[in-house]
């Protein structure tokens, strides 16, 4: 690592003035923690396994249908996207990977932008295909419909990309790929609901055929949008029987913002788990549609009840549990780095709580029909104020006790928005 954005000693700096008191609350918290059966170490060596990746176009500023207003020093191509990515796993030492969508990130020299990001501490996590949007060399439109357009030689387009896609991934060395699409419908008759989705399968079949043999294809459902009327993969099932489909190498990807108000998404990860299907999570916080808000900041509950399913999973899984990790969102008013470093935490936290969950005691109460017993398994682990040992593994790995407070400190936008570019007007989520 030969790139780290802000310098050793600034960190050093601003740790300094709060160990002490970071060392109050750690001692603190284990002495409550041990008297529920907990060891503080053996806790903080447990979350320091987990980690997520970065999406590469969650560091500009998002937008809506309507209007998107950038900030002065939003990153303009794949490497200053990268730069941003460092500075949140520097401070948060939990991002150390970034996921690119293509054709967004595309670059000249792939084995130039891989060793950029070793250099800055980063490697790659799944690719993402863009079929939902037109670009300048398209010679086919996905208006009326991308893998499952009526149209052949729109179809054949969209697959030729997605397995461009995995060529590019194959360079950086990922290990996924994700495909979501756009296609639906806007109004009742406008599409024959069986032969699209057949067409989505036959076209999803010709990507999967183009996997490396240690790659998945991980298939994202969203409930409405682009399209109003019906969605082509619309919900957990439907992503779930393409995938069975399919074969082994495909599994279903999950988005917190994809479904509908007041779903149990926990139960999905749980049934998804079951039959060996649950790929991955994108992880964001909604209030009425879609991905736009911080992970945490509207349901940390639901965020945290997630987690217990995986650390059930977890637990039962001999050591094949790996489901990608990974934030997607959109950062309509806020800086896009400080919303990824709180949601770095948030999602940490929810990790970590579920962690604590007394599972031979859940089991029981379970067992027993005892619901509030049950219950209160949960809350109890809910209830522990786990910021500090993210706080001291944060500090013990070179990163910030407090990422935001530092990030402001560094000017790290003011000094971008002197180097970089202005980014135009523009409007769309992203």
């Amino acid at each position: 690592m030969t790139g780290y954005p802000i310098s050793n000693d600034q960190i050093s700096s601003h740790n300094e003035s709060r160990i002490d008191g970071l060392r109050d609350d750690y001692g603190a918290l284990a002495r409550k923690l041990e008297r529920y059966g907990r060891d503080i170490d053996a806790v903080k060596a447990k979350i320091g396994t987990f980690s997520l990746a970065l999406p590469s176009w969650a560091t500009g500023r998002g937008g809506t249908r309507f209007a998107k207003f950038a900030i002065p020093g939003e990153p303009t191509n794949i490497f200053e996207k990268l730069a941003d990515c460092a500075v949140v796993n520097q401070l948060s030492c939990a991002a150390p990977r970034v996921s690119l969508h293509f054709p967004w990130d595309s670059a000249s020299d792939y084995d130039e932008l891989k060793c950029h990001a070793n250099e800055l501490g980063l490697g790659f996590d799944g690719v993402n295909s863009n079929t939902f949007q037109d670009q300048p060399d398209s010679q086919y439109s996905y208006r009326n419909g991308s893998l499952g357009a009526a149209d052949a030689k729109v179809r054949e387009q969209a697959i030729a990309h997605n397995i461009d896609c995995i060529e590019i991934g194959k360079k950086l060395d990922s290990k996924a790929i994700t495909v979501w699409v756009g296609d639906g419908s806007n109004f009742p008759g406008q599409q024959d609901f069986t032969r699209a989705l057949d067409r989505y399968v036959s076209s999803t079949s010709h990507i999967y055929d183009a996997l490396p043999t240690d790659w998945l294809m991980l298939l994202e459902h969203k409930m409405f949008e682009p399209a109003f009327y019906s969605t082509i993969i619309s919900d957990w099932g439907s992503s779930l029987m393409v995938a069975q489909e399919l074969g082994e190498k495909c599994k279903c990807l999950v988005d917190l913002g994809h479904h509908a108000p007041n779903t149990n998404i926990e139960q999905i990860v749980a049934r998804l788990n079951r039959v060996g299907k649950l790929g991955g999570f994108h992880f964001n916080d909604s209030k009425y549609g879609d991905d736009d808000l911080d992970s945490g900041s509207i349901n940390p509950h639901q965020l945290f009840l997630v987690f217990n399913e995986l650390a059930e999973a977890e637990a039962n899984s001999a050591g094949k549990f790996n489901p990608a990790y990974m934030i997607d969102q959109s950062h309509n008013v806020t800086d896009p780095i400080e919303s990824l470093i709180s949601s770095t935490e948030a999602i940490s936290i929810a990790y970590a709580k579920a962690s604590l969950v007394d599972r031979e005691a859940l089991i029981e109460a379970q067992d027993n029909n005892d619901a509030m017993m049950a219950f209160r398994a949960l809350r109890a682990a809910y209830n522990f104020d786990v910021t500090p040992i993210l706080a001291m593994l944060r500090y013990e790995r070179g990163g910030a006790i407090d990422g935001i407070d530092l990030y402001r400190a560094s000017k790290w936008r003011e000094r971008k928005a002197q180097e970089r570019k202005a980014v135009g007007l523009g409007a769309g989520i992203v």
